[in-house]
């Protein structure tokens, strides 16, 4: 809004011409993040509570996590605002990649929302079935993937719609049929929203990695977004693709004010509410830079906890399969999954394991970010 209103202003008044570049309208949106998470943080946590609207706690989980019975959740309503209103204000408003990427935030913060809904609020402890979940998320993949292939936000020209890069390479693009690029569309979107959600198990856990993740991609579309730079380090450059690092930076600024509240002990826990609309906005951004490959080097952490949880299933079915249900209960591959329970398990405290796996998301985004000179 502030750049439709104000930028053309710039040619009368130099101050104006400020709100002309990106770098500029991404430090007023994070700034502007933070603000809001601060001023509507509170009322929101305090509706929670009125409402009861209360966090069920696994029984198997450790016992310590069993004092955050009734923690307000849903928080993630949060950052949704905190995100989406300063993008809104801050970002062009006709720009397809920032429209898109908001679109994908809603609906999967939508579909957590319900889930948290049905669990908290109606009493149904398994919340929206795990079918039903899962569907809503496969028809936001699907609708998206079929999209970028009919309205491609970057000229074909300049990219195949139905491509993606590969990190450390040159120029080097994977093309896919078009049936396949909506699977692997679909994929991205579901997985990565389901890897954060499992990750956010601890106080500040998944905002802070969250936090570094939205910072990377930020710097990532400022980048893509230069046709300077991108010749430089012999990128493909994505005309537009540049205001996302304002909605990155939003995000940085609405996860930052977020964690002010989730930090341990936290006053609220995002549910998923918050986490699947992060994860289906990190693998937007991802898919629309044309960097789903990095997404998994940027989300190393949460790539991990999600492949911790999908080992210790398939090695639990195999074992109970070929050698019986009490074979396979005392030999788990990890003492309890997501990966950051086994590091609790073997008696880190919760705080040692959230600061620890924040230092290794990190570590991830500086190897993400060194692709960009290692080619």
């Amino acid at each position: 809004m502030f750049y439709h209103l104000l930028a053309p202003l710039g040619k009368a008044h130099l101050f104006f011409n400020l709100f002309t570049y990106i770098s500029f309208r991404a430090a007023g949106a994070m700034v502007t993040a933070l603000l809001i998470a601060f001023a509507v943080g509170p009322w929101i946590i305090g509706q929670l509570r009125a409402h009861k609207v209360g966090q069920v706690i696994r029984v198997e989980g450790p016992a310590s996590h069993q004092a955050k019975r009734g923690t307000p959740t849903m928080g993630g309503l949060i950052i949704i605002a905190a995100t989406v209103i300063p993008t809104l204000l801050w970002a062009p408003l006709n720009n397809r990649f920032i429209v898109v990427t908001v679109i994908a935030m809603l609906w999967t913060g939508a579909i957590g929302f319900v889930d948290d809904y049905l669990k908290v609020v109606e009493g149904r402890s398994r919340g929206l079935v795990a079918k039903w979940k899962l569907a809503a998320q496969i028809s936001f993949g699907v609708t998206l993937g079929v999209m970028l292939l009919l309205w491609p936000v970057v000229s074909p020209a300049t990219i195949p719609a139905a491509a993606t890069t590969v990190p450390f390479f040159k120029y080097l693009v994977v093309v896919f049929v078009p049936p396949v690029y909506v699977l692997f569309v679909t994929g991205v979107v579901t997985g990565f929203s389901n890897a954060v959600n499992l990750t956010d198990g601890l106080d500040g856990l998944a905002t802070g990695l969250s936090l570094i993740a939205a910072a990377a991609f930020a710097f990532f579309a400022y980048v893509l977004g230069r046709v300077d730079a991108t010749g430089y380090l012999n990128l493909f450059y994505l005309p537009g693709s540049g205001e996302l690092a304002v909605f990155c930076a939003a995000l940085v600024g609405g996860c930052l004010g977020f964690l002010w509240f989730n930090a341990h002990p936290a006053q609220v826990f995002m549910g998923d509410t918050g986490s699947l609309a992060l994860g289906g906005a990190f693998a937007t951004v991802a898919i629309l830079l044309k960097s789903e490959f990095l997404l998994v080097i940027i989300g190393g952490v949460f790539v991990a906890e999600a492949v911790s949880v999908m080992i210790q299933i398939g090695a639990y079915r195999y074992f109970k399969r070929t050698r019986g249900r009490e074979y396979a209960d005392s030999h788990r591959v990890f003492r309890m999954a997501p990966l950051h329970h086994h590091f609790e398990k073997l008696g880190w405290h919760e705080i040692t394991v959230v600061v620890r796996f924040w230092i290794l998301g990190i570590f991830c985004a500086l190897v993400a970010l060194a692709t960009l000179k290692l080619r």
